[in-house]
Order: C-alpha cells, then structure tokens, then sequence
C-alpha cells in the first residue's frame, strides 16, 4: 500500500486493525508530505476521528500521539529522503509498544496520568 492510500484508508477509518506499528507508518507517511505542525494537526485530527468512528475515542493519547511525531520527525531529518523501509530498518525501535521508545524520555506514571492524556506533556528526562 503506497502512503497516500494509508493515509486515504486511515481518514476515512477504513482500515480493520490499528495498531501501534500502523500508526508509525502513518505518522511517516504525512511527515513525507508536509511540515511537522501540518502534519501534527492533520494526524492528531485524523487519529481523533478514528478513534471515535471505532467507538473508543478515550484511546486517543496526545503526549503519546505527540512524542511519537516530534520523534519520528527528528529522525527522519537524519536520513533525508529515505523510504519507509528504510527508515524503520535504521530506527526498528519505533516498532516496539512494550517497552516503548517513549520510556526513555518519560516516566510511566506521567504517560499514565490524566493530563498526559489531555495535552502535550513534556519530556521528563
């Protein structure tokens, strides 16, 4: 599936599963396309309206939704131009929920709390 059909299928919410790697890819596939707070705005929105449209829309997390972008981004500028295979070859970590990237840079108590839920909490290293 090309980028632009997993970013179609996903803003339409028609895609059966979603899982964490599923959502690495598309976060790649709209930094691909656009500057990081475009593409913040228009993931963040389309992960809300998936969420709902599956009847869970308590799942979204922005700290999580957040750390994620602003890190796949930051990686992403050391390999200008590479393609997803590629990208994720050199940065596999990103794959991984449990544990997750996201520990190194927060303690689990904070990305468990209510207002990590909320809004963007920053980094407690």
């Amino acid at each position: 599936m090309t980028d632009a059909e997993l970013v179609e299928r996903f803003e339409r919410a028609d895609v059966a599963q979603f899982h964490h790697p599923d959502h690495v890819r598309t976060a790649f596939a709209y930094l691909r396309t656009m500057p990081l707070l475009d593409a913040l705005r228009a993931f963040t929105a389309a992960l809300r309206r998936f969420a709902a449209a599956q009847g869970k829309p308590q799942l979204y997390h922005e700290t999580i939704t957040w750390a994620f972008l602003f890190i796949i981004h930051e990686r992403m500028q050391c390999a200008p131009g590479a393609e997803w295979e590629e990208f994720i070859r050199d940065n596999d970590d990103l794959l991984r929920w449990k544990p997750s990237v996201l520990e190194s840079y927060y303690p689990s108590e904070v990305l468990k709390s209510e207002l990590a839920r909320r809004v963007f909490v920053l980094p407690h290293l």
